[in-house]
């Protein structure tokens, strides 16, 4: 299910987007309770359920979808029970954005859907448009932002990726920077749906594989050549050492004296 978080009136206090709902997928919201996100202050929540802030569309259909098909590269259109129909317009996007693309991303919402937009779990950006003559200046839209519409069928999705070297502390290699060069030359592979079959692929910069390799088409894996030499005398300056050996739930990691130094 996909859980939906309403903004309203918190726009001083949340600070971020101008979007009126974010969609942020939930694998573990399978009903319409409530969940409670904390704002800047710890001490204020907001909450809204999720069938709250369903686009008008969904809430009237919620259950009696009939089908869905692609119309054209990039977008979805769904139908339901009643004969409405919901399109989804699928934008790449990279995994990492800067602040001013998110609010570029939900001025677009803002001016073609409503404001509902979500990101997919490949981080694709989809904007939910109710209304078919709002796709092509949305498309338009996009393409002007410099911007990618597709993904859709049998296309090449965008890459599911790990931190790299932006966070993670055991990467063998990079990922953004793969994964843009990557992409870079599948673009025609991403805008137009002429592959044999929906290609998946991942890269995971090592072999804790938390960027879903395993169960992508293809996979682009970092792998540690040989074990990390360790300064032992550096060690105890850069690194708590007591919040280390704190930090392993097994004790696989515990306290030695090398060389002098602990």
């Amino acid at each position: 299910d996909t859980l939906h978080l309403s903004r309203d009136e918190e726009t001083k206090r949340v600070g971020a987007l101008r979007v009126r709902w974010i969609v942020i997928d939930n694998n573990y919201q399978h009903h319409f309770g409530e969940m409670k996100c904390p704002l800047i202050n710890q001490d204020r929540h907001w909450s809204a359920t999720s069938r709250q802030v369903l686009p008008p569309v969904i809430k009237k259909n919620y259950g009696k979808w009939l089908y869905h098909e692609i119309p054209r590269s990039g977008v979805l259109k769904h139908v339901a029970e009643s004969g409405d129909a919901l399109w989804s317009v699928r934008m790449a996007s990279a995994r990492i954005i800067a602040t001013d693309t998110i609010r570029w991303i939900a001025d677009l919402a803002e001016k073609h859907c409503d404001g509902y937009v979500r990101w997919t779990s490949r981080n694709n950006v989809e904007f939910l448009v109710s209304d078919e003559k709002n796709i092509d200046p949305l498309i338009a839209d996009i393409k002007a932002g410099g911007y990618l519409v597709g993904g859709t069928g049998n296309s090449i999705s965008n890459i599911v990726h790990t931190q790299g070297w932006v966070h993670c502390h055991s990467p063998a290699t990079d990922a953004s920077a793969i994964v843009k060069a990557v992409m870079d030359q599948l673009v025609e592979e991403f805008t137009e749906m002429k592959m044999p079959a929906k290609i998946r692929i991942a890269l995971a910069c090592c072999l804790n594989m938390c960027g879903a390799v395993h169960c992508s088409d293809i996979a682009i894996l970092g792998i540690h050549t040989r074990v990390p030499e360790i300064n032992h005398g550096d060690l105890p300056r850069v690194c708590e050492v007591p919040n280390l050996v704190a930090s392993c739930p097994t004790a696989a990691i515990r306290p030695a004296t090398v060389e002098g130094n602990q």
